[in-house]
């Protein structure tokens, strides 16, 4: 079941205006077009060399594209080399490139109310996410059960939204339970320890927990919310490094882009074996992760940013945030416009190639 053809419908009534210009083009290939993509090439041939320092998750979603970005040759194409390092979760990497050792990084869901409230400017869609769940150990097989029980999870990140919305589809809150906030790399030890009770993570974590454990229950995970809302992911950077290096980020969004045309269908084997190379695990494990997410092509990205679908992907994440109380306003202050946190005209332009 494709999750986008889900969203469409959520999205419809607030996009209809957007999808009228985004329309109006013909679509034909013309002479110019053709002449616009050679000099792309032209220009990214001759593209001064660059070194960007790039932090990851260990797992599918996060290195999906940027592992084919470099196997396939398209980050050498524009003249960039990557400096790969490895982090659990997307606050720390907020934090890291706040300290200028990161240049740019990928977040999951929980950690972009930080880009809303300013810390951090998204510039690339990545994928839209099922990859979180709340699990429950034994003798736990509804979220009701939950109340009064120890639970993990990982605060700022997508783990801490998923348990805030489960929590809240059966009336209850965080109050409710008695949470344990962890590093996400410690959360499937507690629960196969019987550490916990219960647990909000991410896959392959999610995965690993209920294949080890035959007394786990998924409770939830993000389609459970399908009719009304949406966990995305993205690549980010500081505000201060976009602004100082757009050509560098519309290069390294290019060769992303075309990682996730090479990818989103026909390679993902390929793919699950470039990650688990990179991550030390199997290789089945990794291609199991596969259906963790709507695989989004780079071209579908660019056009959906063009046509204001992007927009209002971001646009619905925003205001469940704030419904879920991730992100706060005082009285009377209005949320920021996406446009002020996502470079949507950067997706644009990045798609042509």
């Amino acid at each position: 079941m494709k999750f986008r053809k889900l969203v469409s419908g959520i999205l419809a009534a607030t996009m209809t205006a957007a999808l009228l210009v985004g329309c109006s083009g013909s679509g034909e290939t013309t002479a110019d077009t053709t002449a616009d993509t050679a000099a792309a090439g032209e220009t990214a041939a001759s593209a001064e060399p660059v070194t960007i320092n790039v932090a990851y998750m260990p797992n599918y979603g996060s290195l999906w594209a940027i592992e084919n970005a470099i196997a396939q040759g398209y980050m050498e194409e524009e003249g960039i080399t990557v400096n790969l390092t490895e982090f659990q979760d997307g606050p720390t990497i907020i934090a890291a490139m706040e300290s200028g050792s990161i240049d740019v990084g990928y977040i999951g869901q929980g950690a972009h109310k930080l880009c809303i409230e300013g810390q951090a400017t998204i510039f690339a869609l990545s994928h839209i996410s099922n990859g979180d769940a709340v699990i429950g150990g034994e003798g736990i097989t509804s979220i009701e059960d939950l109340a009064g029980k120890q639970v993990a999870y990982s605060s700022g990140s997508s783990s801490e939204d998923i348990l805030v919305k489960t929590l809240d589809s059966a009336g209850m809150t965080m109050d409710d339970i008695t949470p344990v906030d962890m590093d996400a790399s410690a959360i499937v030890t507690a629960m196969l320890s019987g550490g916990v009770d219960a647990c909000a993570t991410w896959s392959p974590n999610s995965l690993t927990i209920l294949d080890q454990d035959p007394n786990a229950t998924k409770l939830s995970d993000n389609l459970t919310f399908q009719d009304d809302t949406i966990s995305l992911a993205s690549w980010i950077v500081m505000p201060e490094y976009a602004e100082a290096n757009r050509d560098v980020l519309v290069r390294f969004t290019r060769a992303l882009f075309k990682a996730m045309d090479y990818a989103a269908d026909e390679h993902q084997e390929e793919t699950a074996e470039l990650v688990a190379a990179r991550t030390a695990t199997d290789a089945e494990a990794a291609y199991n992760q596969r259906g963790d997410a709507e695989w989004l092509t780079g071209k579908e990205v660019s056009e959906g940013a063009a046509d204001g679908t992007v927009e209002g992907y971001y646009e619905l994440q925003k205001q469940n945030l704030i419904d879920a109380g991730s992100v706060t306003l005082e009285e009377g202050e209005e949320a920021p416009a996406v446009s002020d946190y996502v470079m949507l005209d950067l997706m644009v332009e990045a798609g042509e190639y």
